[in-house]
């Protein structure tokens, strides 16, 4: 009989009781609650760990998004005939001479121009751009002129008109311009971008000192502030707060949009107009995208830049108060209350209502692609959307 005790005693130690097997049940119920704890303890981390990476995972797709993009393109099949290092994905502005001293061939990729001003211009406008250009040739700015009136012999006789970018066409937009100027693979050099109209009044204002406090605020996105006697005023948030540097947003409890601390988008907050935005080179890398390619005048993009803050557009996106400019408000382009006909026996057409009422429908044009591509991009999340949904809980 000694095997079948053996057996038996053999069974109780792998079960874990002791020889008479009476408190094994007891033993199990003890250990249930312990075991029940480790798995949630087991589980949380796991949920942790997961949500962590699917985080730093969207976080690298957000910030680094450039970096992979042009990497793409270097990987691409349509590369594969040059060798690696050859390869240049991005250029510039920078004007070029064509022969230059043996001790100053060094210097070729030494760019003395950090920022861009690019502006659209026509002949009439020309006293006015001369003063904004003598303002921003001191920081060591490079020009570039969008002539959408073709005419640009008109503007040789300015000392700094060599030194300038010029593009002429016919009758086209700032958008327009830039959309097809502006790439940032051609604009990566420089820090910041000022997009600006041609109507600005500068005597208040000082590029340099502008962009220091851009820096200091932390700004992506940003515009001078508007002096209150500046025509064409569309938005409180652009008017200067004489006692504020910068300013983030505006109180206002008239009209049809209530604005308060509550607020947490445009036009109350993380706003600024298309007359006179300056962007990073991440927040143009941004913008450049959303901008149309058909819908030439820009009409509701100033509502959605915000969400190229590269982060919170409550603090991303400001108005700067120190350095304001004044809005003439002087509309050039397609004429001042101009008339036109298409042939002699058909009525004349009011160039001004023409393109107020094309801009009227680019604006329709542009909110419906924007919720149409929201609804059919299922992963994408509206950051502020969330942002306001965790502030209320």
């Amino acid at each position: 009989m000694k095997p079948v005790k053996s057996w038996r005693w053999l069974m109780r130690k792998k079960s874990g009781l002791p020889d008479g097997g009476k408190s094994g049940s007891g033993f199990k119920m003890k250990q249930l609650p312990f075991m029940a704890i480790v798995c949630a303890v087991m589980l949380f981390i796991v949920y942790k760990t997961t949500n962590y990476q699917f985080l730093h995972t969207e976080m690298e797709e957000k910030w680094h998004l450039f970096d992979e993009l042009k990497g793409s393109r270097v990987d691409s099949g349509m590369l594969k005939g040059l060798p690696h290092g050859i390869i240049q994905s991005s250029s510039d502005l920078e004007l070029r001479p064509l022969w230059m001293r043996s001790s100053s061939r060094s210097k070729v990729n030494v760019y003395s121009h950090r920022n861009l001003l690019a502006v659209p211009v026509g002949i009439r406008q020309k006293h006015n751009v001369d003063a904004m250009v003598q303002k921003f040739l001191p920081e060591n700015f490079t020009i570039m002129l969008f002539h959408y009136d073709g005419n640009v012999d008109g503007w040789r006789d300015l000392n700094w008109s060599s030194k300038a970018i010029h593009i002429a066409a016919q009758h086209q937009t700032k958008w327009w311009f830039a959309k097809r100027f502006l790439h940032p693979d051609v604009v990566s050099i420089y820090d910041y971008i000022f997009l600006w109209d041609e109507d600005l009044g500068l005597d208040n204002f000082s590029p340099g000192r502008y962009l220091q406090i851009v820096r200091e605020e932390g700004l992506e996105i940003s515009q001078p502030a508007l002096d209150p006697n500046s025509t064409d005023i569309h938005h409180r948030i652009t008017i200067r707060a004489r006692m504020k540097k910068v300013h983030r947003r505006v109180y206002d409890i008239r009209g049809s949009v209530k604005c308060s601390d509550e607020s947490e988008g445009p036009p109350c907050t993380g706003f600024v107009e298309g007359m006179a935005p300056v962007f990073s080179r991440s927040a143009w890398y941004c913008a450049w995208h959303l901008i149309q390619n058909d819908l030439i005048h820009g009409w509701g993009m100033d509502m959605k830049l915000g969400y190229c803050a590269q982060g919170d557009r409550t603090k991303n996106v400001g108005v700067i108060d120190t350095e304001y400019v004044i809005h003439k408000g002087i509309q050039t382009l397609g004429g001042n209350r101009y008339k036109t006909r298409k042939r002699p026996d058909t009525p004349a057409v009011d160039v001004r209502t023409e393109i107020r009422r094309q801009s009227t429908w680019e604006l329709q044009i542009f909110k419906e692609r924007w919720n149409q591509a929201i609804a059919e991009d299922r992963g994408w999340v509206d950051p502020f959307k969330r942002s306001q949904s965790y502030k209320k809980s």
